[in-house]
């Protein structure tokens, strides 16, 4: 295009041709970057309603979490039993592994918990005298709150991911929509109308140069004539 001194380029066929294929490529990117940005948004409109009922979720878990402990702490006649769990605790039950997901081309974090219950066996068999019940209910309880909080942060990792990708890919199409094809047309308008203009003093330069032509042709035979 135009170099950084403002100067147009040559008005020929060849430039014509590379700004036309130039044009083409840039509307097929646009086109292209827009079903995307179209993709994404729609993603996020789904993850953004997904959050908002996961935290809920996620709020009433930890309400039952919390009430599920109260009552272990009652039935296990007020003994610690933080210190108990954290004692026989010798190996994570609960893990976490990130995973890749894929939207329209843009690569999510995915985080999946994997509970392994074999690992909890000593845990099982606290309070079998004293509401052992009790303390198995809230263990289950507390897992599936580590499940909605464990799905919380997978999706506000995506929506954020997202967010920055709608963000990047609508200044794409932004630039590409009201700066680089609207230069380039008006590059292509340039060179056709310098063509054109070249055209027609070409034509008049020939149209002239057969009149001037004529005109000796017509004095020669005057001048034979005579």
């Amino acid at each position: 295009m135009s170099s950084a001194g403002g100067q147009r380029p040559p008005a020929n066929r060849m430039t014509l041709q590379t700004f036309k294929a130039r044009l083409g490529g840039a509307s097929k990117g646009f086109k292209l970057l827009k079903k995307k940005r179209d993709a994404l948004k729609a993603k996020f409109q789904a993850l953004l309603k997904e959050i908002v009922e996961t935290k809920l979720a996620v709020g009433q878990s930890l309400k039952d979490g919390a009430f599920a402990l109260a009552k272990a702490h009652y039935a296990s006649s007020g003994d610690d039993i933080a210190s108990t769990v954290i004692e026989r605790a010798k190996k994570p039950t609960l893990t976490t592994k990130l995973y890749p997901d894929n939207v329209a081309g843009v690569s999510i974090p995915v985080f999946k918990m994997n509970y392994d219950s074999s690992q909890d066996s000593s845990a099982q068999t606290m309070g079998v005298g004293s509401g052992g019940a009790v303390l198995n209910a809230t263990r289950e309880t507390y897992v599936k709150a580590m499940e909605c909080i464990v799905k919380l942060a997978s999706l506000q990792t995506a929506f954020q991911t997202l967010d920055e990708e709608i963000k990047m890919t609508s200044r794409r199409v932004n630039a590409l929509e009201y700066v680089l094809i609207p230069r380039i047309e008006e590059l292509i308008h340039y060179i056709t109308q310098e063509m054109d203009e070249e055209a027609r003093e070409e034509f008049f330069r020939v149209k002239k140069v057969v009149e001037k032509k004529k005109v000796k042709m017509v004095r020669r035979l005057q001048m034979s004539g005579g």
